[in-house]
């Protein structure tokens, strides 16, 4: 059984959490909680960030359950765990490395693309998403009887994280192996694994996302995230038809970007 009486421990006579308690669970206190623990490797469970990242493939929604029990035992649905995201940076600067290798750069055009990816595809992209959908979510999602309840900006930006990881994995490891001798090529089946591959890890990233809200309980209308599954797969008809290729353009633009 879970200890869900745990984040009442401190409250007062009436339920309410004494000014004392009330401070620890404010947004502030648990950054400054999660931030502090970056510098702390011994305190970070690497071996369940593992777990997560394994199930984020074959059951994510095994993941979102535990977010569920976090929320029961320590009154947030963001980790108060660093260890998955540095486990996922390094996991970037490895898979970023791979694809410097593949596509002929030099050591500091294969830096200037790890900063690329690291500062603007996954941080800056990844906060532009999680304060949209953390506007969003709150703004219209959050079911009227339950006003009380909104959508922490932490958790957001951990669906973002969740989401990423297996179009990384996707996009810039499984593709590797396929770059210089399928994908880059003219032919049609060039351009038609390149584009799987992308059809395949942004629909893995609309999927977790969609996960990651509906697993809020007071959140309403979560299937509406699931629509821009439409508009992918007929961008991934046109561009089968049109013969674009979407990873050759992607090596451009880094190629371009590193120069």
């Amino acid at each position: 059984m879970l200890p869900t009486t745990l984040v009442n421990s401190g409250s007062q006579g009436n339920g309410v959490l004494s000014r004392r308690d009330a401070a620890r669970h404010t947004a502030g206190a648990k950054r400054y909680k999660y931030l502090r623990r970056l510098f702390h490797f011994r305190q970070m469970d690497f071996e369940f960030a593992l777990w997560q990242m394994l199930y984020l493939f074959t059951s994510p929604q095994r993941v979102y359950r535990n977010f569920h029990y976090r929320k029961q035992t320590k009154d947030q649905w963001a980790r108060d765990d660093p260890a998955f995201l540095v486990l996922l940076s390094i996991w970037l600067c490895v898979s970023t490395v791979g694809f410097g290798f593949v596509l002929d750069m030099g050591f500091f055009e294969t830096i200037k693309l790890l900063l690329w990816v690291v500062f603007i595809d996954c941080v800056g992209v990844g906060l532009l998403i999680a304060t949209l959908m953390w506007f969003i979510s709150n703004k219209y999602l959050v079911k009227q009887q339950n006003r009380d309840y909104d959508v922490e900006w932490g958790y957001a930006f951990d669906v973002h994280l969740n989401a990423f990881y297996p179009l990384l994995v996707i996009l810039h490891f499984i593709q590797l192996f396929f770059i210089n001798y399928v994908i880059i090529s003219d032919s049609v089946i060039g351009y038609f694994v390149g584009n799987t591959l992308w059809l395949i890890a942004i629909g893995y990233y609309i999927y977790v996302t969609f996960l990651g809200y509906s697993a809020l309980p007071f959140l309403k209308n979560t299937a509406i995230l699931l629509y821009p599954f439409a508009l992918l797969i007929m961008l991934y008809l046109i561009s089968l038809a049109c013969g674009w290729n979407f990873s050759k353009m992607l090596c451009s633009f880094y190629k371009y970007r590193v120069k």
